[in-house]
């Protein structure tokens, strides 16, 4: 995965990363459940940063990092157990769940230093 500088396109990027690797999963009744979770997790990161460069102020701006920083850990959480699932998929997931830590990691700076 490239390390973008551009926060909005890392953000996208590992969104698009997350849908990939969902379509690549066996459909079957925990995947469906877990994809739906993760796609909408890992997707709301992107959104909610976006509206924090958009933000009517300071406080706005805050809350729409801390809302993406929770997306971050979500997505975490939805990707572990993606991997406890889909075993076989071990590596790529591992690699996921390591950006989102690191997106959550940058978000969590950001808001230590607006606030």
């Amino acid at each position: 995965m490239i390390k973008e500088f551009d926060l909005e396109k890392r953000t996208t990027e590992f969104a698009k990363s997350v849908i990939r690797l969902c379509r690549s999963l066996p459909v079957d009744s925990v995947n469906n459940r877990l994809t739906g979770q993760i796609a909408g997790a890992s997707g709301s990161i992107g959104a909610n940063y976006r509206e924090a460069n958009d933000a009517l102020g300071k406080k706005d701006f805050i809350l729409r990092l801390k809302i993406a920083r929770r997306e971050a850990k979500e997505s975490q959480h939805w990707l572990e157990l993606l991997l406890e699932a889909n075993l076989n998929k071990e590596e790529e997931i591992k690699m996921l769940i390591k950006e989102s830590e690191e997106l959550r990691n940058i978000l969590s700076s950001i808001i230590l230093k607006a606030e």
